[in-house]
Formats: structure tokens, sequence, C-alpha cells
């Protein structure tokens, strides 16, 4: 189905230039992630190398701009080719969430005093950190190939996240480790629900290689159960 829908973009111009914006957006919230967890893990100054509210508002036009060309695409070319264009605007929408949770992630190390240490889950949380870069990357590479056999891998590759982010998080609610202090432990709460959502989106971006449109954001081992 992906195949197809690469085939239509790279013959109409709106649409090519619309799927390459998505992939201008993917860099742009990959560059965020990277600022965002920098900031707060690894610096004491809460500085950040990037302008966080440039690049998100960047995310934003350019997700007006795949719509409003995706649009003028189904109007000229007709009904045929809605499935491709619906399902474009449906990963763009993933790509401009990633960008919202990755500033959610940046007003944190802005607040936050210092860099935040993850006590007894510091190990685990460099873990998630370390597979969420790797993700953007190997994502990006399976939605320009259109790659089938690579997105199943990579669904199955990092399907261990979110479960092991929930378990950090009810971890810290029932305050496991006495000794993070309350702003740490709210912080490293909210952090840990950032990367969860920020893994979902992606899946859900790789879930298009292998699915048909209604079908984007699911399971393609299990059509009812969502990623």
């Amino acid at each position: 189905m992906f195949k197809k829908w690469l085939a239509i973009f790279r013959k109409d111009t709106l649409m090519d230039r619309a799927y390459h914006r998505s992939f201008e957006m993917l860099d742009l919230t990959h560059d965020m992630f990277l600022t965002a967890k920098e900031s707060l893990r690894h610096r004491e100054d809460n500085e950040l190398d990037l302008d966080i509210k440039t690049q998100d508002q960047e995310v934003n036009r350019y997700e007006q701009q795949v719509r409003r060309h995706v649009f003028n695409h189904l109007v000229v070319s007709g009904p045929e080719v809605l499935p491709s264009g619906l399902g474009l605007v449906s990963i763009i929408i993933d790509i401009e969430r990633i960008g919202d949770y990755t500033k959610n992630m940046v007003e944190l190390a802005v607040v936050h005093p210092g860099k935040l240490h993850g006590g007894k889950y510091e190990e685990e949380l460099c873990r998630f950190e370390d597979a969420l870069e790797k993700e953007f990357t190997q994502t990006r590479k399976c939605f320009m190939d259109g790659d089938a056999t690579l997105a199943l891998e990579l669904l199955d590759r990092y399907s261990w996240i979110n479960e092991a982010c929930d378990e950090m998080l009810y971890g810290l609610v029932r305050e496991d480790d006495k000794n993070i202090r309350p702003g740490d432990a709210v912080t490293l709460a909210f952090y840990s629900r950032c990367l969860k959502r920020v893994n979902s989106h992606l899946r859900n971006i790789i879930t298009s290689v292998v699915n048909p449109f209604d079908q984007i954001g699911f399971n393609p081992k299990d059509k009812d159960t969502d990623i």
C-alpha cells in the first residue's frame, strides 16, 4: 500500500513537496528532542542550544503547508488519491505531536534546577533515551524508503518502551526510591510520559508503511490493538 502512495507522491509536484516537508518536520522534531534531553539531563545551567519556540513554530508552519498541498492535490486529482492524501496528513499530525512533547520536555528543562538524575531509574532512563534517538533515525529511513520489512522489525524492536515507561511512572507514584526529591519525582514522571508519547507517535508513523489508512496507529499483528 505505501509503495503505491510513494508512486503518487513522486509523480505529483504538490504531493511530492508535501511528502518531503514531512521529513523536514521529522528532522526538526528530532533536533528538538536532542536539545531538550541535553538541557534537562546533562546541563546544570538550563541553557538551550536551539530556539525551541522558533523550531516549534516552523513545525506548525510545515504542517499547514502539507495540509494545503494535500487539499489542493485532492481538489485537482479527485477521490482516487484520497487514501494517500489522508495518510500523509495523518503522519504529519503525529510529527507535530512529537514537536509538542519535545517542547514540553524543554519547558521541564528550563524550570528544573540543574540536571535531572533518575535515581534508581537512571540506567533505565538512559536506555529509553538511547532507544528513542535510534528510533528517530530508523523511522525516517523506514518512512522514506517505504520499507515494510524494516517497519515490522522496528515495531517489534521498540515495543518494550511504552510499558517500561509506565513501570517507571508507577514506581515513582509508589515512592520506590525514597531518595528522590519531590521536584525530581514530578519531573521524572512527566519526562517518562513525554518519552512514551514520542515513542507512540514514532510508531504510528512506522505503521503507515505496513497498514492501510484506516489502520494507521494500530498493531499490524492485531488490527484492533493500538500501539
